[in-house]
């Protein structure tokens, strides 16, 4: 009878690791955003949206006023990124996610006042 417990007890805890890693690695598949989607929140989160020929022209006069980010893996940005981009991979978990949350502030940097683009 012990037995049986102590393999149950086992069993049961083979799965819930299973399931736990399942949940926490799987893709979340977004929405589809729409461009209306895209100004509400740069509205709600006090962003400015700029055109790429706007973009394209601050690269072009100094590169160094923005701050180029490359959300690939890192095996992806080693293939090839924009000149001056730097890298933060950004996994498509929800766990990934939150758990990254504190290093993306941390990466970003106490200027608020600068263009940041993300790719």
């Amino acid at each position: 009878m012990e037995n049986n417990k102590t393999t149950f007890i086992a069993f049961a805890a083979v799965i819930i690791t299973i399931g736990a890693l399942w949940f926490t690695n799987r893709a979340v598949t977004p929405k589809q955003a729409t461009w209306d989607d895209v100004l509400i929140e740069a509205k709600t989160g006090g962003y400015q949206i700029i055109t790429t020929e706007d973009l394209a022209a601050r690269y072009r006069k100094e590169p160094q006023s923005l701050l180029l980010v490359d959300t690939r893996q890192e095996w992806e940005y080693r293939t090839g990124h924009l000149k001056g981009a730097l890298n933060f991979s950004m996994e498509p978990t929800w766990w990934a996610r939150w758990r990254n949350a504190s290093a993306l502030g941390a990466f970003l940097g106490p200027d608020k006042e600068r263009t940041i683009v993300f790719y």
